[in-house]
């Protein structure tokens, strides 16, 4: 008998017993071992247990096949694997051992396949690799201020107070016409309590009936079930699939709350009241818009016939006291000797570029960064939706304008950055480059605009470069990818790659620099890395970050400028 031990990234654990025979492995349903993981050919290799030996072949497969990972094996011949050897077959590993006695799999079931008949190996759920794993289900958050047997009767009672309420009083018409926030919220409350005065429900007791009038008021005036979400600092997301699906992300955690909405007229009220105040609109004619809250945090709204789920709105919350460079020191995203380095670039007015993915935290470093720049210059702030909460004293927001609803009046990033030029800026922050402003970004920063900051969409830093090649051939010219690259070698110096992992944590993983050109291609250097080493027994991700041991090419305008910066820093 033969123990192997399956392991692959995002699965559990898998052990099962094997008794002499031949097993094809593969990514292939019909393989004896199938394996649903990166790198592994439909019929990868052969594995082939008798009682004196076991041997690996490896059936030509694309990556190959490696014991104990040495040099990969010859094709399709037949090498022995002593007991307790390790199999690398693309990214999932098969340790296999030796053993005298039977053992059942976590399943009861014997995983055995003979050499008569050899039937395909039945390995334990749940796995990745399993046709049918098991179900995860999402934890819910309690946010409801009212217990599970009251909701229906509570829900069935702000429908019809709703009702009665547009019947009575026109509500958007008062707030268009002036009135203060504060009138409007008074007025609605007197009509709220009259009308619940009136209703034949029953109703719940007197401190239940507290909490249901002040829910009236905020869905009536507010943001309704939102509003208590967005008054916790512990959530960062808050996504609404429906009136009947409110989902959070809480410390990188998805979870699903057991609040909602009325009905689909509550949703859409809550979306024309974010994006009303900001002269955006949102119909049937068009059913998507981005927008803000007051507080800056950024909101995207879809309805139907777009969502088939109903009204969608995701906000992406922010954080009511902005984060300052020693709150992302302490939540491990960055070490104080990688942010004392970008202080420094900033300062010499080296220009920067953020990459990420979505929601890894670019907009977030970015308004840390921006916190460094000198409060004596002139800054100007470009975006689609404002986000960027700087301080400084002279400072110039501008935010982009989507078409009217006879598709004229559109005002884009890009026009914004040309304008921007003649404003006389010591400084441009352009909150994300995504279409052909990232050519007159790089040209503003090759015309004297030095120091300027932008983010952009990217897995590493190479990406970032090839990503800004794109965004400049989105321009509309017909630019050659040489003049393109040299364009961006000489105006950007550091790439920042930021990353989300997981559990839900930010980890600035490389801090590279921009060196030159080489013939057609674009030269980088490592100056800080983050090495993953695993994770801990809470699932929470686990590393260092590290200097690479390479010096700035600009170590030398850092002295001239007599800042203090320890070149030590930069030795492993």
């Amino acid at each position: 008998m033969v123990e192997i031990t399956i392991s692959m990234p995002g699965a559990p654990v898998s052990r099962a017993m094997l008794e002499n025979g031949a097993y094809i492995i593969g990514a292939s349903s019909s393989c004896h071992i199938p394996l649903n993981a990166t790198g592994v050919s439909r019929r990868h290799a052969q594995l082939i247990i008798a009682d004196a030996r076991i041997t690996i072949m490896d059936l030509g497969s694309s990556n190959g096949t490696k014991i104990n990972n040495r040099e990969p094996i010859f094709p399709n011949t037949p090498t022995d694997v002593a007991s307790g050897s390790k199999l690398t077959i693309g990214r999932a590993e098969i340790t296999v051992k030796r053993c005298d006695t039977f053992a059942a799999n976590k399943t009861g079931k014997q995983a055995v396949a003979t050499p008569s008949e050899p039937t395909k190996l039945e390995l334990p759920k749940p796995a990745a690799y399993c046709a049918t794993p098991e179900k995860e289900e999402i934890p819910i958050l309690h946010t409801s201020a009212f217990p599970q047997e009251l909701r229906p009767a509570i829900q069935e009672i702000k429908r019809q107070a709703h009702r009665e309420l547009l019947i009575r009083i026109n509500l958007k018409k008062m707030a268009l016409s002036g009135i203060s926030s504060e009138e409007l919220a008074n007025r609605a409350r007197a009509m709220i309590a009259e009308i619940l005065g009136q209703m034949t429900i029953p109703l719940p007791g007197e401190e239940s009936l507290k909490q249901l009038e002040k829910e009236l008021v905020q869905e009536v005036i507010g943001l309704g079930p939102l509003e208590p979400l967005l008054d916790r600092d512990d959530i960062t997301e808050i996504m609404v699939n429906g009136p009947d699906q409110i989902y959070v992300e809480k410390q990188g955690v998805l979870y699903r709350t057991d609040t909602e909405f009325a009905d689909d007229s509550q949703v859409l009220s809550a979306i024309e009241r974010i994006v009303a105040p900001l002269g955006r609109r949102i119909d049937e004619s068009s059913p998507m818009v981005d927008a803000r809250l007051a507080d800056g945090s950024r909101v995207n709204a879809i309805i139907p016939p777009l969502s088939l789920v109903g009204p969608t709105i995701t906000i992406r919350k922010f954080s009511k006291k902005p984060f300052q460079a020693a709150d992302l020191i302490r939540f491990g995203s960055i070490s104080d000797e990688m942010m004392r380095f970008l202080s420094v670039c900033i300062a010499i007015r080296k220009n920067i570029i953020i990459s990420g993915g979505t929601g890894s935290g670019k907009t977030t470093l970015l308004n840390v960064l921006s916190s460094f720049l000198p409060n004596r210059e002139r800054i100007v702030t470009i975006e689609d939706a404002a986000e960027l909460q700087l301080h400084q004293e002279h400072l110039v927001r501008l935010e982009s304008r989507p078409p009217n609803i006879e598709g004229r009046g559109s005002v884009t990033i890009r026009d914004l950055v040309r304008n921007a030029l003649r404003m006389r800026p010591d400084r441009i922050v352009v909150g994300e480059c995504r279409g052909g402003e990232a050519l007159d970004m790089l040209q503003a920063m090759n015309t004297g605009h030095d120091g300027s900051l932008t983010t952009v969409h990217a897995n590493t830093p190479r990406d970032a470069l090839a990503r800004l090649e794109t965004l400049v051939l989105m321009a509309g010219f017909d630019l050659p990818l040489r003049a393109i690259r040299e364009q961006i070698a000489s105006a950007i110096n550091i790439v920042v790659q930021i990353s989300r992992a997981r559990d839900g944590s930010r980890k600035v993983v490389n801090i590279s620099e921009i060196t030159k050109m080489e013939g057609d291609i674009i030269t980088m250097q490592d100056i800080f890395t983050f090495n993953h080493t695993g994770w801990d027994a809470d699932g929470r991700m686990v590393g260092e970050f590290k200097p690479t041991g390479n010096i700035p090419s600009f170590m030398e305008d850092i002295t001239r400028a007599k800042l203090d910066l320890d070149v030590d820093i930069f030795t492993p």
